[in-house]
C-alpha cells in the first residue's frame, strides 16, 4: 500500500480582486476561479465548498471544483507503468520537484529511498495526488521493485552508462536518482539492470537531479505514450 506522507493543503483565501497596486501597474491576475454560477452540477465527485467558495487550486480545468479523492481515483485509473525513485540520504532539496515533474507525467508512484522526511517546498502540493512510498533501505526498494516485476533503471554518469537517447526504456520500469552530489549508491548501480547517461554538450560534468529526472521521464511518455522509437 502506498502511504499518504502528506498534511493536509492548506486551505487557499479567495483571490483579492484585480487592481492596480500603483499608477500603470498590471492588475493582479486571480488564481483559480471563483463560486460556481448557475445551476449546480450533479455528480458525486463535485465538492459542494468549492462550489460555493470558488476554487483556488492549483489543477487543472477538467479538475475544478472537484473533490480532491475524486481527482485522485481520476489519475489512478490513467497512471502510466513507470515509477520514479530517488535517494535520500542527505535530506536532498531536489524530492519536491521530482514529485512534482513525476505528478505532472502521471508515474505510478514515487519512491523514497533512505530518510524518510522530505522537503515537499518544492512539489508544490502535487504530493497531494501523487502515491509516496518509503523504503528504508536499498535492499528493502530492490525486493519490492523485484517482486513487482520492475526493471531498476538508474539514471547517472557511470563508465558502463549508455546513453538515454539511444536506449528502449522498457514499459514497466522504476527510474532511480541518486543523492544530488555523489549520485546513485553503489548498491542501486549494482541492483540497476542498466544505468543511463543524459548526452550533454557544455563545459559542466552533470546537471541538476530533478532536470535529469524530468529528461528522464519525458523520454518515456515519449516512447511509450507517442510510441517514438530511439535512433
Amino acid at each position: 500500500m502506498t502511504e499518504p506522507e502528506s498534511p493536509s493543503e492548506p486551505a487557499v483565501p479567495a483571490a483579492e480582486p484585480a487592481y492596480a497596486t500603483e499608477a500603470g501597474a498590471e492588475p493582479k491576475a486571480e488564481v483559480g476561479v471563483g463560486p460556481w454560477h448557475g445551476e449546480l452540477p450533479q455528480g458525486g465527485h463535485w465538492d459542494p465548498d468549492l462550489l460555493a467558495d470558488g476554487d483556488r487550486r492549483n489543477v487543472v480545468d477538467q479538475y475544478r471544483y472537484w473533490k480532491h479523492e475524486a481527482i485522485v481515483a481520476d489519475l489512478d485509473s490513467k497512471r502510466h507503468n513507470f515509477h520514479i525513485a530517488i535517494e535520500n540520504w542527505q535530506h536532498d532539496m531536489n524530492i519536491g520537484t521530482v514529485v512534482r515533474t513525476a505528478n505532472a507525467f502521471l508515474a505510478k508512484e514515487v519512491h523514497i529511498i533512505g530518510r524518510r522526511r522530505w522537503n515537499r517546498r518544492g512539489a508544490m502540493v502535487t504530493d497531494r495526488y501523487q502515491h509516496i512510498r518509503h523504503h528504508p533501505t536499498v535492499d528493502d526498494f530492490v525486493a519490492w521493485a523485484q517482486g513487482e516485476g520492475l526493471a531498476i533503471i538508474g539514471i547517472d554518469i557511470f563508465p558502463d552508462s549508455v546513453p538515454l537517447e539511444t536506449y528502449e526504456l522498457p514499459r514497466d520500469c522504476v527510474l532511480v536518482f541518486g543523492q544530488e552530489g555523489p549520485g546513485l549508491s553503489p548498491e542501486v548501480h549494482e541492483a540497476a539492470v542498466d544505468t543511463l547517461s543524459i548526452e550533454q554538450f557544455g563545459s559542466t560534468r552533470s546537471i541538476n537531479a530533478a532536470s535529469a529526472a524530468a529528461i528522464a521521464m519525458h523520454a518515456w511518455i515519449r516512447r511509450h505514450v507517442f510510441h517514438q522509437l530511439p535512433v
